[in-house]
């Protein structure tokens, strides 16, 4: 019968439990995406056999000179097969509506699911045409605010941080996006974020020990739940973003640098979870709702400060500048102006 998992907006029925997640009441209803954890598609897709095209290769490479990620299509293009450089693979249909899942005796089921949490369901939402931020999001009252960046950037960190000062946590490192009526929403993504060692300590001191997500993977789980915090569990419309740039040794910092339109919509492409992988009109529609989303939603790069203990600061940058905040002075300033 399976295990039903409600995440990113989405119905997900597995054949195993999925490490990390709590399932969702069954509702009955045909979910929205089947998995099948240890399991290829050749018994289930005919078309998946066959000679394979390769379509990517990742820039990322192992000190051997592997690259961290190939990607085939099967004839047709019906199916791709994501091979990462340890031997896990995953199939995905055309449409997003099936992932299959296999990993070698070296791994476990807890290393696939941090593949499959990550980065194939990301590719996954692409497919089924939901844009996605490379950033994290809490809540900011009735709205989601979203911090975008590159690996190392501070994504999770910030969204710990702010989720300790009682802000709502609604996804990490994917932002996935729903346009409804002219306004742009957050999914709720999962009741946990992922964290480095390091990044531990400096939230909460050399005694906090926090589980690891599999024997393989050296980051942590920071429960939700389990730490007292909070975990939105409806869509919130998204009222800004920041973009996690340099940071600063000045005295200044952290602080908020204004962005041109041009170079907020390059910025927001930049971070755009799974581009490379997406074909030509994929592309296109992606590029002209980051315009509309511009053009709804404030984009700010953020400097934090080099010194990472100076985090309190960069949240009270954030709560200053909160979209409820900014809402409430627009006003008072034009009594003013």
């Amino acid at each position: 019968m399976g295990r039903t998992y409600r995440v990113f907006g989405l119905d997900l029925r597995a054949n195993h439990s999925i490490p990390g997640l709590e399932p969702s009441a069954t509702s009955g209803k045909t979910p929205d995406v089947e998995i099948f954890l240890g399991h290829s598609p050749s018994a289930d897709r005919p078309d998946s056999v066959g000679a394979e095209t390769l379509t990517f290769t990742s820039s990322m490479v192992q000190e051997s000179g592997e690259p961290c990620l190939r990607v085939w299509k099967t004839p047709g293009g019906e199916i791709l097969r994501l091979e990462y450089f340890d031997g896990m693979q995953f199939w995905l249909d055309r449409e997003g509506k099936t992932v299959w899942a296999l990993w070698p005796d070296s791994s476990s089921l807890e290393d696939a699911a941090t593949y499959l949490l990550g980065p194939v369901l990301g590719l996954l939402l692409r497919l089924r045409g939901i844009t996605c931020l490379h950033a994290s999001a809490v809540a900011f009252g009735k709205f989601a605010v979203a911090f975008a960046g590159s690996e190392g950037a501070g994504k999770s960190t910030t969204a710990a941080a702010l989720a300790r000062r009682g802000h709502a946590v609604i996804s990490d490192d994917i932002v996935a996006l729903a346009e409804r009526d002219g306004a742009f929403f957050v999914l709720p993504a999962y009741p946990y974020l992922c964290l480095w060692p390091e990044s531990v300590e400096m939230l909460y001191g050399a005694s906090k020990i926090l589980p690891t997500f599999s024997p393989n993977w050296d980051k942590r789980q920071l429960s939700l739940a389990r730490n007292r915090l909070r975990f939105a569990q409806q869509p919130l419309p998204l009222g800004a973003i920041y973009l996690l740039g340099e940071r600063s040794s000045m005295e200044a910092a952290p602080f908020l640098e204004t962005l041109t339109q041009r170079e907020a919509l390059v910025s927001l492409v930049a971070e755009s979870y799974a581009t490379s992988l997406l074909d030509t009109h994929m592309r296109a529609r992606e590029f002209e709702l980051l315009g509309r989303l511009l053009a709804a939603v404030p984009v700010s790069k953020l400097h934090p400060h080099e010194d990472p203990a100076r985090i309190a600061s960069l949240c009270d940058v954030i709560e200053r500048n909160s979209p409820e905040r900014r809402r409430v002075s627009a006003p008072h300033m034009a009594q003013h102006a």
